[in-house]
């Protein structure tokens, strides 16, 4: 069997279809190639999902840096930074991105970019603690959260060059449930390993590992058979990114998109905070680096290709469902908190809370990034992805006020307030249109 005949065979079982004649909303000349822009896609984006779980600013820097015995103040700045940093850069990333026919060398770019960023970090991860190793590891983690901006805008405008529509949450979800599987295998590892948490060569490990995913998934993504695009609308980065802001009230439905996504922050900031419950009234062994890793695999892998399918039927309803399964755990976790509290101590309680919220979480994600794909079109993919970015890069770093709320009136306030972001955005995913169609 050639290498072309397998591609087709794995993009058919993969995608469903079988024929590899869903070429919608995609030039003419990208459709025969469109199984292996989907296969070499969904193997880049495998390795770098589990590259992000591996090096999460969430959970396994904090735990790092909190390890060596680096001040809380460092360990705080790691998410509004890493988030944020991703995503205000990236209206302006996009004016560039349009002058250029093909996108895809911006892709490889950042992703060489991060891969740097990982290495360096390692170097200071093995020689430096305390201070030093705090301030290092913050400056890199923002070096790798620019390039990781640079990856997003370009990933959205050459997936909807390269694969059609109703095929794009497949995509998404295959290898979220993909890189679920290896992230359970590596938490696995580490569950049965308890005298490695905490070591300094585990952290280089996974470091290490972090370098090797983000190489190799530049080099697959270099090989993905990209049709020139458009160019028009790319001048001075400045004056035509204050311009694009303008289409948030220009168009409704973007607007609304855009809203939609701010709210739906909710289910991203509501896991921190449930761990947090755990730690202060339960059982902080339950949350260890592997169970945690653990719970965010499971999660990935058997919700991901779910999520995925239902995306390309109804991408605004995944985004509903999500924001109500997010409300629901936290309600759960807040009744148990002030009722039943020695519950959260039970490994099943817990375990439930974090997977589930967990799974709510990638539903968001998946909806979002395959809703935004299918709302444009090949000449404003770019443009709409950045700005809604960079709108989002605001609200992520206006999210450290949460931790004054949590200091001031404790985590169940941050959750309760976060209850009722999670309805509105169950409310406003319910009213955008369908764009997942003909």
């Amino acid at each position: 069997m050639s290498d072309k005949d397998l591609t087709k065979r794995v993009y058919g079982y993969l995608a469903e279809d079988e024929d590899a004649r869903v070429c919608k909303d995609i030039p003419d000349s990208a459709c025969n190639h469109q199984p292996r822009s989907f296969v070499l896609m969904l193997l880049s984006l495998t390795l770098t999902k589990l590259g992000d779980t591996l090096v999460s600013a969430r959970l396994v820097l904090p735990w790092m840096l909190s390890a060596l015995g680096a001040p809380a103040v460092f360990i705080s700045a790691l998410v509004p930074l890493r988030e944020s940093l991703a995503l205000l850069p990236q209206l302006f990333v996009a004016q560039k991105l349009r002058q250029q026919p093909v996108r895809k060398w911006f892709w490889v770019a950042g992703s060489f970019g991060q891969a740097i960023s990982l290495a360096l970090m390692i170097v200071a991860v093995a020689t430096l603690n305390g201070s030093p190793l705090g301030w290092s590891v913050v400056i890199l983690l923002a070096c790798f959260s620019l390039s990781r901006g640079i990856c997003s805008v370009a990933n959205k405008d050459v997936t909807g060059k390269t694969v059609s529509k109703t095929r794009r949450g497949r995509l998404s979800g295959v290898a979220a449930s993909a890189a679920g599987v290896l992230t359970l295998l590596t938490a696995i590892t580490i569950v049965l390993s308890p005298e490695v948490e905490g070591q300094r060569w585990l952290f280089l490990m996974l470091l290490g590992a972090g370098v090797l995913l983000w190489t190799a998934a530049a080099l697959l993504y270099a090989g993905i058979p990209e049709v020139a695009g458009s160019t028009e609308g790319g001048g001075n980065a400045i004056t035509e990114a204050l311009k694009s802001i303008s289409i948030l009230w220009k168009n409704g439905q973007f607007g609304h998109f855009v809203l939609t996504r701010a709210l739906l922050v909710s289910a991203a900031f509501a896991i921190p905070y449930i761990v947090v419950l755990i730690q202060r009234e339960g059982d902080a062994g339950l949350t260890s680096l592997g169970s945690l890793l653990l719970a965010s695999g499971l999660a990935g892998m058997l919700a991901g290709r779910f999520w995925g399918r239902w995306s390309d039927t109804a991408s605004h309803h995944v985004m509903a469902a999500a924001s109500a399964m997010s409300t629901a755990v936290m309600l759960s976790a807040l009744i148990v908190y002030y009722w039943v509290p020695e519950a959260l101590s039970m490994q099943l309680v817990a375990g439930g809370l974090l997977f589930f919220s967990a799974v709510a979480h990638h539903g968001a994600r998946v909806g979002r990034k395959t809703y935004l794909v299918d709302m444009a079109n090949q000449k404003n993919r770019a443009q709409l992805t950045a700005v809604s970015n960079t709108v989002m890069g605001v609200i992520l770093l206006a999210g450290i006020a949460l931790g004054w709320l949590d200091a001031a009136f404790g985590t169940a306030a941050v959750l309760w307030f976060l209850v009722g972001v999670g309805i509105l955005a169950l409310i406003s995913s319910l009213s955008l249109p369908d764009v997942s169609g003909d």
